[in-house]
């Protein structure tokens, strides 16, 4: 267990927050350009994340402007300490790196903020770290204890062979992987994601999070992979993947994820390849949980990049109480309302105030940031609690939402 913060070094951390907003986002550069001088470090992060404009910074520097304001009040901080252990455990972060990233950040704020760092300062945000960082390593500790544990679990990363490749759209792919040695998988939480390590020729490795977009089960994982524009490792996937390649995966991952006995009607919101862990929580809700009312809401520019649309709708089929509606955004000229698609245009708060149980109902919502922004704002206007809107968002959470 950590030891308390002293009084001093609270005081210190909460003064130095103007100097964070102004100077945050060039401390953070720094540090990580200090860092990924030593290629094992560097080799631990998604460098999509940092190319120019990359997002990861931003969202760094926001989550250390956040953790210095409140530093007095770190139970406001729990989601965000759980997502970040998540996301480390999912990119296999050991205690060991942890003196690294101290030694660049209290590098880089020396680097920035020249004289104005003084070794008071300094020895402040070094005990800050070590707090924080105690805790992370503590809960991922655990975390990394309890996948090896499980039926079908491990530690570290596993060998996973691809057995089957499915095109799902003009742009989206599904693939299913199988353990190469045999062995059982671990049963994922419906909405996790799994991590990849990829060795592209060429190129450092890459890592990668890709929801996992079945339902639990002992055998298999079934990955849906948009290809991206200048995607490195989406287009190297759908180039290159064939049946019988093997991949490096990680246990699965993530704090979003259905309750294991949902006790409110469930809304399952996506746009575009959102839909990847939507689709896992509700081939989860049709099997295990006839009791819960389910509506599948998906968004998707037109039938060309709508994937896994008849899957979902044999999946709806099947079980009374579900009932799922479609969107295009801009439907071809071929597709026909009522039996390609049920509405054009984009998915909006209103729609959903009077087609969904919005009094009672819980949210997952999955998809781009617009999307995310819209209807996160649009739910919370509406007068759906904070605690019944759950979302995941594809990379780093740079931006607050409007929520």
């Amino acid at each position: 267990m950590s030891q308390a913060l002293s009084e001093r070094t609270i005081a210190l951390v909460k003064a130095t927050v103007p100097a964070l907003e102004a100077h945050g986002l060039d401390i953070v550069r720094e540090m990580y350009s200090r860092m990924f001088q030593n290629p094992e470090i560097r080799d631990l992060f998604n460098q999509s994340h940092h190319d120019t404009g990359g997002s990861q910074p931003r969202a760094l520097t926001g989550a250390i402007l956040a953790y210095a304001a409140n530093i007095d009040n770190l139970g406001a901080l729990a989601a965000a300490v759980e997502r970040i252990a998540q996301k480390h455990v999912g990119l296999q972060i050991l205690p060991e790196h942890y003196p690294h990233v101290a030694n660049a950040l209290l590098g880089a704020i020396a680097h920035v903020l020249g004289n104005a760092a003084t070794e008071e300062i300094l020895n402040a945000w070094g005990e800050a770290y070590w707090f924080l960082a105690n805790i992370l390593i503590t809960r991922e500790a655990a975390i990394y204890d309890d996948l090896a544990a499980a039926k079908g679990g491990w530690k570290g990363w596993r060998a996973f062979e691809i057995a089957d490749i499915r095109p799902e759209s003009a742009v989206i792919t599904s693939f299913i992987l199988k353990p190469v040695d045999g062995g059982p998988v671990l049963r994922h939480q419906p909405g996790q994601y799994l991590t990849f390590w990829f060795d592209i020729p060429g190129h450092p490795p890459v890592k990668r999070n890709y929801s996992i977009s079945c339902a639990p089960n002992d055998e298999a994982y079934r990955i849906t992979v948009k290809r991206e524009p200048h995607g490195l490792a989406s287009g190297w996937l759908h180039d290159n993947a064939r049946p019988g390649m093997v991949l490096k995966v990680s246990p699965p991952a993530g704090e979003f994820f259905l309750p294991e006995q949902p006790q409110r009607p469930v809304v399952l919101l996506s746009g575009g390849v959102g839909l990847t862990p939507m689709v896992s929580m509700l081939e989860t809700l049709v099997a295990h949980h006839p009791q819960v009312p389910v509506h599948y809401v998906h968004g998707a520019y037109n039938g060309r990049l709508h994937a896994m649309g008849e899957h979902v709708r044999q999946l709806t089929a099947t079980r009374p109480g579900v009932s799922s509606s479609t969107f295009y955004e801009a439907p071809t000229a071929g597709e026909t309302q009522g039996f390609d698609y049920d509405h054009a245009g984009l998915i909006d708060g209103a729609w959903l105030a009077d087609k969904t149980p919005i009094q009672e109902a819980d949210y997952y919502l999955c998809g781009p940031r617009p999307f995310l922004r819209a209807l996160v704002s649009d739910l919370t206007q509406a007068g759906v609690p904070a605690d019944r809107i759950h979302y995941e968002f594809f990379g780093p959470a740079d931006e607050l939402l409007a929520a």
